[in-house]
């Protein structure tokens, strides 16, 4: 599930928490909204921004024998 989660401090600061987006899409999710918002000071990146999607897939042979018995 994909999450943004805002804190607006006291001083007008705002924090962003961005949660449930895998790789670097999570900057084209927020950039209209940090566009809005103004000046960003400092970025953070969790893990899901490091992780790639991945697909693995397996091709499995399957050859029958038939004996004549």
């Amino acid at each position: 599930m994909e999450t943004l989660e805002f804190v607006i401090h006291p001083d007008g600061r705002v924090e962003e928490k961005v949660t449930g987006i895998i790789g670097a899409s999570c900057a084209e999710v927020t950039a209209a909204i940090e566009a809005q918002l103004g000046q960003v000071v400092s970025q953070q990146s969790t893990s899901e921004f490091f992780t790639t999607n991945t697909q693995q897939s397996s091709v499995v042979n399957a050859q029958n024998a038939f004996s004549d018995w």
